[in-house]
């Protein structure tokens, strides 16, 4: 009897589309280092967060709107961030801002939603390095300041970035889960 396959939620919201396009870009990403379509890519536009339950690992991508606050489709769907049962999962995040125009909260929402998630019982990984960023303040990083608490994107100002990062971000997925 052949072991179950693994199953990999994608939930995302996005005003803009620069999220959307880096999940479908983390989808393919992960879809050719499983070598198998494992990845489910979700709009939570359309789909509550609850699904996330039925997944083995679960990614969320959010972006950082204004003076540090929640994207829209994120905002109408906060409070059941705090009722997921994520226990034993494995949860990775993603998130975009604007280092230079909001500097003073570049990533907060990735940092909030860290946050709320980190009671759920769920194992972060991916955490992500802060270097070749330029940003005054972020509730998304990690308590020595080194890391951010998941990929973290710029496609306002290093668009021609986001693509090398996804790439390495994946593969440091794929070893963290491996161990």
């Amino acid at each position: 009897m052949s072991e179950p396959a693994l199953t990999i939620g994608l939930f995302y919201g996005s005003t803009t589309c620069y999220t959307e396009m880096a999940a479908e870009k983390i989808q393919v990403q992960l879809n050719a280092l499983f070598e198998a379509p494992v990845v489910k890519v979700h709009n939570i536009q359309d789909v509550p967060l609850k699904q996330a339950e039925q997944f083995d690992i679960v990614i969320f991508g959010i972006s950082t709107w204004d003076f540090g606050e929640l994207q829209e489709d994120w905002e109408s769907q906060w409070e059941d961030v705090y009722t997921l049962n994520l226990s034993d999962k494995v949860v990775a995040l993603f998130g975009l801002g604007d280092q230079l125009g909001y500097g003073d909260w570049f990533q907060d929402a990735l940092g909030m939603l860290h946050d709320a998630l980190s009671g759920s019982g769920c194992s972060i990984i991916g955490y992500w390095p802060n270097k070749g960023y330029e940003f005054t303040a972020s509730k998304a990083l990690t308590d020595d300041g080194t890391c951010f608490v998941g990929l973290s994107l710029d496609d306002e100002n290093q668009y021609d970035l986001t693509d090398e990062r996804i790439h390495a971000w994946c593969h440091q997925l794929l070893e963290e889960l491996s161990e």
